[in-house]
């Protein structure tokens, strides 16, 4: 079996005004789309967040990729290793490692076409499943009134149900609360997230309190401050919600900090910003900064990586999360047959995915039943990519005029010199 096509498709998704740590999420969110194609037309699909940055290294790598064999991946990973340029992962609360991202999308199509090839789920080649459906967590954010995408911030004010969730004001606890319950009614949650990090701390342990009292003491519920808070802000908000979190978030920055957060704290403390990388472990075991380190193959490498992540947790007694970007289905699909292949990833998983809902390329999306997706039978991901929507997310990545994700910038458009702080409360 042998690498004989790659296709790079640069697409843009539209994004509600989303707000975090960093400023306000873009009308579009970016994503790269890479089909791996083999010499007996097979075409394995991978999927990371976009830019142009990530979009040349992946395109350098491409170039390397031609007739190698997709199966051979300790091959491709030293490949790529000779090819990356250190980088780091900044201090936003998204990864900007390009390298990894590109290991990621590779190894994903590389998974996709073996599985394909042989007539298996990517599941079967990891391991088997652990389990045969994938619970997901409620995402909520506070966010400005409208949609993103084409229509603007202000489209489709009169919509009802969910869409209307999407569109109405969140930026405070009555807010948030009705967000929840609008997507736990359309999507089935069973637990719920809070992206915190934009306004003061008690603004966002009011919400937290108010979901509680709306929700009721089975509803497990996280706060992510992005790690924008100070230590003595982080534990004096955390006191409120000793008993109420399941986890809580990259309250602050930097493993130390965060340790000194968890041992004043009953409260698990998890990460997806301290601990983001192999050459981090060591440094996780001598603070013990967290309980829970939140995995995701765009940004630790791949399925293998994330396996042997897997692994270190259980022989070390951490628990084990899956984080989430801005994505579609290709994604969602990865970290399906990802997050059903490991015994001990137990706390339900993040996904963005219903901000990007009624934008996929899929043929047929996949659906959330009860807060969970089912374990897809088809061989590779299990997955059909629509080419002509492919298409259309292409064309609204050449229309849009965004080149790489960048929420300062758009939060100056509403808030003239706004700018982000890594620790700002």
């Amino acid at each position: 079996m042998r690498i004989t096509d790659i296709h790079i498709t640069p697409v843009a998704v539209p994004d509600p005004p989303l707000l975090n740590a960093a400023g306000l999420h873009a009308p579009y969110a970016l994503r790269l789309i890479i089909e791996i194609v083999s010499a007996d037309g097979i075409s394995g699909w991978g999927e990371i967040p976009g830019g142009e940055s990530t979009r040349a290294a992946l395109g350098t790598a491409a170039e390397r990729l031609i007739g190698m064999d997709p199966w051979h991946l300790n091959a491709i990973s030293a490949l790529l290793d000779s090819l990356a340029n250190p980088d780091d992962r900044g201090a936003t609360p998204w990864d900007q490692r390009a390298w990894v991202h590109v290991q990621s999308a590779i190894e994903v199509a590389c998974y996709d076409l073996m599985g394909k090839s042989v007539g298996r789920p990517v599941v079967d080649l990891l391991g088997g499943p652990a389990r045969d459906q994938v619970p997901f967590a409620a995402y909520l954010f506070y966010k400005y009134k409208g949609a993103g995408g084409e229509f603007g911030f202000g489209h489709d004010e009169s919509a009802s149900g969910w869409t209307a969730a999407r569109q109405e004001a969140a930026l405070d606890p009555a807010g948030i609360v009705a967000q929840a319950q609008a997507m736990v009614a359309h999507y089935g949650f069973k637990s719920i997230k809070l992206k915190g990090g934009a306004f003061e701390p008690q603004v966002e342990v009011d919400s937290i309190l108010a979901l509680r009292q709306a929700f009721g003491p089975d509803m497990p519920l996280r706060l992510d401050p992005n790690a924008i808070w100070r230590v003595d802000s982080a534990i004096a908000a955390g006191k409120q919600l000793e008993g109420v979190l399941e986890y809580y978030e990259d309250p602050v920055r930097g493993q130390a900090n965060m340790a000194t957060v968890a041992r004043a704290l009953d409260i698990p403390l998890a990460t997806n910003m301290c601990t983001t990388s192999f050459a981090d472990l060591p440094g996780s075991i001598t603070h013990q900064s967290e309980a829970i380190i939140l995995s995701d193959h765009h940004f630790w490498g791949g399925f293998r990586a994330s396996l042997d992540l897997a692994r270190f947790c259980a022989v070390f007694d951490r628990g084990l999360s899956m984080h989430s970007n801005s994505h579609l289905g290709i994604s969602l699909a990865a970290m399906v047959q990802l997050a059903a292949a490991v015994p001990n990833l137990t706390y339900d998983c993040d996904t963005h995915y219903p901000w990007q809902d009624g934008h996929d390329l899929l043929v047929e999306p996949l659906r959330f039943e009860d807060g969970a997706v089912a374990l897809p039978g088809a061989p590779g991901l299990g997955i059909e990519v629509d080419r002509d929507k492919l298409a259309q997310l292409g064309a609204n990545y050449a229309a849009c005029g965004l080149t790489e994700r960048d929420d300062e910038t758009e939060m100056q458009k509403l808030q003239p010199g706004w700018s982000f702080q890594a620790t700002r409360w």
